[in-house]
């Protein structure tokens, strides 16, 4: 058996490798991790780091290490990791914002249905534990087909860069 793990409901996710060496170097070398998050924020240049839109409060920005083609993620523009903390009109405008997303991404992509949700703090699985962020996650019926399941390998089937210049065109036209 190549997979130990075969049969016991473990998903692999090798395409985050990239992000986990990242966060092991910071630790190893005694820093904190930077937020990329923040970083992309700080920013100038929205295209290379797939920063959809800068609203007032809370952006858009597409995952660099998507579970599916059009995973998104909706951020508080302040460093927060407490979804309690988060002000009313913070909270009112990630709504907004991810009803705005569900709807281009139902442009651009047509998908079948969605994933919403937040992951907090390390036992909830949040990968980036110090600023919250609403993943949107577009799903087809056909999305963990049988390649997935047994290559341990995810097909993303769009460029991360077009996935950018087309939902910048459709939040225009909306």
């Amino acid at each position: 058996m190549s997979n130990p793990a075969e049969g016991t409901g473990v998903l692999w996710a090798p395409w985050r490798m990239g992000y986990l060496r990242g966060l092991k170097r910071s630790r190893a070398a005694g820093r904190r991790p930077t937020c990329f998050l923040c970083a992309a924020l700080r920013g100038r240049d929205d295209r290379a780091v797939h920063l959809v839109e800068r609203g007032r409060q809370v952006s858009c920005i597409l995952n660099k290490y998507p579970y599916n083609n059009g995973h998104l993620m909706i951020i508080p523009n302040r460093h927060t990791a407490e979804f309690g903390g988060l002000r009313p009109s913070e909270l009112a405008a990630m709504t907004a914002m991810a009803q705005a997303y569900v709807k281009a991404l139902g442009r651009v992509l047509s998908p079948d249905g969605w994933n919403l949700g937040m992951n907090l703090g390390r036992a909830g699985g949040a990968g980036l534990e110090t600023h919250l962020h609403l993943h949107i996650v577009p799903r087809w019926g056909s999305d963990t087909n049988s390649f997935t399941t047994v290559s341990g390998t995810r097909v993303i089937s769009q460029d991360l860069d077009q996935l950018w210049l087309l939902l910048r065109k459709a939040r225009r036209l909306s």
